[in-house]
């Protein structure tokens, strides 16, 4: 997994989001047990961090919060 997924994974953590890494490097996110996207472990394309990230922002994640 990518050091910039790690510190995003340990902050939404801290959010009350659940993260699941599955063995392809895959992460799973959820919140209140239902599935709100999956973070690619490798991303060949860079618009799917961002559509990752905008489905968790959605789901009531703030990235400036620590």
């Amino acid at each position: 997994m990518k050091k910039e997924l790690k510190k995003l994974v340990a902050q939404m953590e801290a959010q009350g989001f659940d993260c699941e890494v599955l063995g392809s490097g895959h992460v799973v996110v959820r919140k209140d047990g239902l599935r709100v996207t999956t973070f690619a472990g490798s991303p060949s394309d860079g618009r799917s961090w961002k559509n990752s990230l905008g489905h968790v922002k959605r789901a009531g994640f703030d990235p400036g919060k620590r």
